[in-house]
């Protein structure tokens, strides 16, 4: 019975430690905060820093308030404003460590493409695309979908970028950006490890 409360409490301990870790490095990644005038959307240009944490690049992007349902919070960000434009933020990282890139994404429903493209650029790594198709979305109902990627830092600071790859006023649209650390490979180990001992003990006590 000891052995057995003892395999419990390791592999509890264990459990904890394995999980993700659920400190978003991303601030302001629903872009709640900033400087907005309370309209349906702002478009903002190259270089504007009204969206708090965030640097927008390319033609411009729509912040949206208004307009249509966010995935969470009150604002969203259509990556085309007049045409493709981006936005990029900066996080810490360690180098060596894995990450998770999280995000919702969404499109313009008022006009085409149907099919919009996001592209996705981590610190120096390549553009990563993601569609999404908004045939029978709508203002009210924007079909927001989960994405993900994953990175490992290579040094103390890491930028990332998402950017429109439609040249048209309608794109795709992005809330809810998270990243978050994942586990290191060892506390696999240590766990798997922990495991194999216990096993071991009970077979000599058998």
């Amino acid at each position: 019975m000891k052995l057995l409360r003892a395999s419990v409490l390791l592999v509890g301990a264990l459990g904890l430690a394995v999980r993700p870790a659920h400190a978003n490095l991303i601030s302001n990644g629903s872009f709640e905060f900033g400087t907005f005038d309370s309209a349906p959307f702002d478009t903002l240009g190259p270089g504007n820093t009204n969206i708090t944490g965030w640097t927008v690049g390319g033609d411009s992007v729509d912040w949206v308030g208004s307009l249509w349902t966010p995935e969470d919070g009150r604002r969203s960000v259509d990556l085309s404003g007049n045409s493709a434009g981006s936005i990029t933020t900066t996080i810490a990282t360690v180098s060596g460590q894995g990450y998770d890139l999280s995000f919702y994404l969404a499109g313009n429903p008022d006009g085409g493409p149907t099919v919009k493209t996001a592209f996705v650029t981590i610190g120096g790594g390549g553009p990563v695309p993601f569609f999404f198709d908004t045939t029978g979305t709508s203002r009210s109902n924007m079909g927001w979908t989960l994405e993900n990627l994953g990175f490992v830092a290579t040094g103390a600071s890491t930028s990332v970028t998402f950017a429109s790859g439609d040249a048209t006023p309608y794109g795709p649209v992005v809330d809810n950006v998270a990243v978050n650390a994942v586990p290191e490979p060892a506390t696999l180990v240590l766990l798997g490890t922990g495991l194999s001992a216990i096993v071991r003990s009970r077979r000599r006590r058998a």
